[in-house]
């Protein structure tokens, strides 16, 4: 396992950068994730506005105004944060690759630092604004793509998504909570994906319907990035060991996976980031010095190789549905079969109505299963009547 790239790195290509301890595994392949979305969500939009099914829109904005107070201000807090933190990290360097997290949720910085990072930022508005200064500031129409708020949405996405993620994995466990609030709040350990995708999609829903762009061919170009944003990001879960992983799995290795190495059956996440299970004899780390005893199946693994299979399904099937909304219904009843089975394996807080037991991600993995369903029926229903009465029409 790799908690950082500096381990990557160090045991790919034998190359020691400790300033790449800052950079979790986790935390990459996240950013990665979002990455790849906004690429293909761009391409696709763009392939839609080219066949006709999206239109541009016009915005007005005024050109020429000079720095308003808010713009300063807004500049001036946040080049604050950035220089209180810098420059605390700069002159406490080795401390903060030893605990990246704890540094930047501390409210420990350099305040000097700080004042010289927002005087610096709000001059730099400033600068900006007197550059493009109008003696009579004028209101200009642009023209807006599709395609061109996909930069804010995936900003939006980020973050309303790791805002969900963290309401959901603290519902889910509300004792941890109940223990250390603070700690459940801020860390970067704990996120629960359904939570991401339950409040990052309602934002962009609502972003999508205040910008005039039709939701359900957003959604429907947003589908397949969403199946290998998902694929990417439980990469990251499988190289870190952030605890992501399957229940005990001490059997032997069926027949029918002989091809397979060991590891891809059972596997102990040695060095796991969570530094979970026991210690690992003469680990040469200066720490993640443990691994699970016994071993378990790597469910995160099993994830990434099942969404990529699904991502493809979605990729071919993009060009072949033309039912608005179809295309997303789909991916709801993929993403919720997919989660539902890998459940029976994963190691996971239990919810009880009596006799009934279940996880969270199995309670919302069947409702988007029936989402799906009836999202399939209601576009249907509904191409079929738009349909019927442009041919009455004409």
């Amino acid at each position: 396992m790799y908690p950082s790239l500096y381990y990557a790195f160090k045991d790919l290509f034998g190359i020691d950068l400790p300033f790449l301890k800052m950079f979790q595994s986790f935390g990459f392949f996240v950013a990665l994730s979002f990455l790849v979305a906004a690429f293909l969500w761009s391409k696709e939009l763009k392939r839609k506005e080219q066949e006709g099914l999206l239109s541009s829109t016009t915005t007005k904005y005024l050109k020429g105004q000079r720095a308003t107070k808010a713009e300063l201000l807004t500049s001036g807090i946040i080049g604050f944060i950035i220089g209180y933190k810098l420059l605390y990290i700069i002159f406490n360097f080795q401390a903060f690759t030893n605990d990246t997290q704890g540094f930047l949720l501390s409210l420990d910085g350099n305040l000097l630092g700080g004042i010289a990072g927002g005087v610096l930022s709000a001059y730099m508005k400033y600068r900006e604004k007197e550059k493009t200064k109008l003696d009579k500031p004028i209101w200009v129409e642009k023209e807006v793509h599709p395609y061109e708020h996909v930069g804010n949405m995936t900003l939006i996405g980020a973050i309303t998504g790791i805002l969900g993620a963290k309401l959901f994995h603290n519902l889910e466990n509300w004792d941890e909570f109940i223990a250390d609030p603070i700690d459940a709040l801020f860390s970067f350990s704990g996120l629960t994906m359904y939570g991401g995708l339950i409040v990052a999609s309602i934002a962009l829903i609502y972003y999508g319907y205040k910008n005039k762009i039709t939701i359900t061919h957003m959604i429907d170009a947003c589908a397949p990035s969403l199946m290998l944003a998902y694929a990417t990001g439980r990469i990251g879960c499988q190289v870190a060991g952030d605890g992501d992983w399957g229940i005990t799995n001490t059997a032997p290795k069926p027949g029918w996976l002989s091809w397979a190495p060991d590891w891809l059956w059972s596997y102990d996440y040695p060095h796991n980031v969570n530094s979970v299970g026991e210690p690992i004899a003469n680990c040469l780390t200066d720490k993640y010095c443990m691994h699970l005893v016994p071993p378990v199946f790597p469910t995160p693994l099993y994830e990434t190789l099942m969404c990529l299979v699904l991502f493809f399904v979605l990729w071919y099937l993009r060009k072949r549905i033309s039912t608005p909304g179809m295309l997303f219904s789909i991916y709801l009843i993929f993403n919720g079969v997919e989660r539902f089975f890998i459940e029976k394996i994963r190691v996971n807080t239990l919810y009880h109505i009596g006799n009934f037991a279940f996880t969270q991600a199995e309670l919302i993995s069947t409702l988007l299963f029936v989402v799906g369903v009836i999202g399939i029926w209601h576009f249907r229903k509904l191409n079929k009547n738009n349909t019927m009465r442009k041919a009455s029409e004409v």
